[in-house]
């Protein structure tokens, strides 16, 4: 299957270039190039793309704000389905960020990643995963769960899980793997995916970087001293 991708910043050597490298690729289809998220938010409608690689910080709208917007016309189902959104960034922390997983973006990529980095973070995000693996991310959001005074939400939202699920979810809060989570428990690898997918669907999260915000604004997981 073709993976269709609209790549989203306004420097357009940067654009051009990615849109170049990813077009390149045999499963991967540029569908569109915008140099601002206005732009991004129209071209992602007309051409339903399956990834936005999409620029943080831009002039006319951020790609918070068109993110935002691309999703909600999208929808979700939090089984991996639709469009994905994976965010470009230069720097290592920043409330954007932050921000942008919380409503849905499927992981962030700095732009200075190696060739091979970028084609391998579209195909994961088009397959339905998060872009956890790097452990950047699991440090990131640490970083911004311990420095920006939130208040937790409720843990009412976590009434439905059993006890099993909320042990899975704190793993999956921390960072861990599936394999990491499987050994932790001492439950096969198949049985951690059982219990993810079951999470997903009962809170209503569209993937695992969903889950680990989640768990960070519960107080399930609480931010690394």
């Amino acid at each position: 299957m073709t993976i269709r991708v609209l790549v989203v910043d306004d420097q357009a050597m940067v654009r051009q270039g990615f849109a170049a490298l990813l077009g390149a690729q045999a499963d991967i289809e540029v569908v569109g190039q915008a140099e601002n998220g206005a732009v991004a938010v129209e071209l992602a409608a007309a051409n339903c793309p399956d990834v936005v690689l999409m620029d943080v910080r831009m002039p006319v709208m951020d790609g918070l704000e068109a993110a935002r917007h691309i999703l909600s016309q999208a929808g979700g189902d939090g089984q991996g389905q639709g469009v994905h959104v994976l965010m470009l960034t230069t720097f290592d922390v920043d409330d954007y960020v932050y921000d942008a997983l919380k409503i849905g973006a499927s992981g962030f990529l700095f732009k200075d990643a190696l060739a091979d980095e970028l084609v391998a973070a579209v195909r994961i995000v088009a397959g339905g995963e998060a872009l956890l693996a790097p452990s950047v991310t699991k440090r990131l959001i640490e970083q911004f769960a311990q420095s920006t005074a939130r208040p937790h939400l409720s843990r009412d939202r976590l009434d439905g899980l059993t006890e099993r699920e909320l042990e899975v979810m704190t793993l999956v809060g921390r960072g861990l793997s599936n394999h990491e989570i499987a050994a932790a428990l001492f439950i096969a690898q198949q049985t951690v995916k059982t219990h993810v997918s079951k999470i997903l669907a009962k809170l209503d999260l569209r993937d695992r970087v969903q889950m680990v915000v989640l768990a960070y604004d519960t107080g399930l997981v609480e931010p690394c001293a």
